[in-house]
């Protein structure tokens, strides 16, 4: 791609994040969403593979369908209440489709079933912008309107997607797909708690990106798609497999784990709450989305794949890629659960 058109459409993913961050204004605050889908569009189409355009309509298809509906919600909103600010979203029916409309925006379950079947047909960089940064605008305003949403209709988008987020990556062999059920149930917790502690989402958000960006770029790194490939990647980078596990651990939520500190502070939150059973659930949903890590785990580690060397073939060409943002934010997606009792005194939980 042309890197001045490539400038231009990072921009514009920029610029459209931070419209709706700054606004106030329903129409605003679609109008950054809109811009945000239609810049990464020629991003996710700049392979020319069927599979990618394939991809890229869906996307398209379902973003539209959103915006939509967030638009129909605001100006419902307007004509019964007379308001068009953000926080101002009172009228039943606009709340619930709005919401309904960002769980659609985000992929939230039971209106995911584009997500798993996008991020197949895309590369693992825009990927990876697909499950991080395009999150984030409509995170804000969900944060915004969960305060007036009925809670049974946030505890339960939010249960069913740590559900079907586990559920779903147990029988998947393409390392694009895990990841995006792996997303679902990760976004299934931090609705879980939106209405109770939106701090808590703040931080669930933060270090799901973490987490996420550094498993994308060990991917990439790699070159691994399926778990095939991810079984033959000892051989090329026996370090970078190592801590490929346990980024993949701490995705899981495993202790001594970064992963482990949003699912405990969670799960410490809804038992305040007196959601005992809220809590219950979502700890053993997180056990069906450990079992499918430790899958990979166990493909990456006690699996040899026939006809490899053990030894380092000597004209293997240097390694050219760039690795300091997989240092750093491999180094954060591991190390972070001992700052738990600070994050916890900042939150004030």
């Amino acid at each position: 791609m042309n890197p001045y058109v490539l400038t231009i459409l990072l921009s514009s993913l920029g610029l459209g994040t931070v419209l709706t961050f700054a606004s106030s204004h329903w129409l605003l605050a679609w109008m950054g969403l809109e811009i945000n889908t239609l810049a990464i569009i020629p991003l996710m189409a700049r392979q020319y593979h069927p599979r990618a355009v394939e991809a890229t309509t869906k996307y398209f298809l379902t973003q539209a369908t959103a915006a939509a509906m967030i638009l129909f919600a605001s100006t419902t909103n307007a004509w019964l209440v007379g308001e068009w600010n953000i926080q101002q979203l009172t009228h039943p029916i606009a709340v619930t489709t709005a919401m309904l409309a960002l769980a659609l925006k985000v992929g939230l379950a039971p209106v995911h079933f584009w997500l798993p079947e996008v991020l197949q047909g895309l590369d693992l960089t825009t990927g990876l912008i697909l499950s991080t940064w395009q999150k984030l605008a409509p995170f804000a305003l969900m944060l915004q309107v969960a305060p007036t949403v009925n809670s049974s209709l946030i505890v339960t988008l939010g249960l069913l997607s740590t559900l079907v987020g586990g559920w779903g990556g147990l029988n998947q062999t393409q390392l694009r797909k895990i990841l995006a059920y792996s997303s679902i149930a990760h976004l299934g917790w931090m609705v879980l708690i939106m209405q109770f502690a939106p701090s808590l989402t703040l931080l669930s958000l933060i270090m799901y990106i973490i987490m996420t960006s550094s498993a994308f770029m060990t991917l990439k790194t790699n070159n691994s798609l399926t778990i095939n490939a991810l079984a033959i990647s000892w051989t090329k980078a026996p370090t970078l497999a190592a801590l490929a596990i346990l980024v993949l651990l701490s995705l899981g939520g495993l202790p001594p784990l970064s992963g482990f500190m949003p699912k405990w502070l969670i799960l410490q939150e809804l038992t305040k709450q007196g959601l005992p059973m809220s809590a219950t659930l979502a700890a053993m949903t997180a056990l069906l989305s450990l079992y499918f890590y430790l899958r990979l785990c166990y493909a990456m580690t006690l699996t040899i794949w026939p006809n490899t060397l053990a030894a380092t073939t000597p004209w293997r060409l240097d390694f050219t890629h760039t690795t300091l943002p997989l240092s750093l934010v491999t180094m954060l997606a591991l190390g972070l659960l001992p700052l738990t009792p600070a994050v916890a005194a900042l939150l004030n939980l």
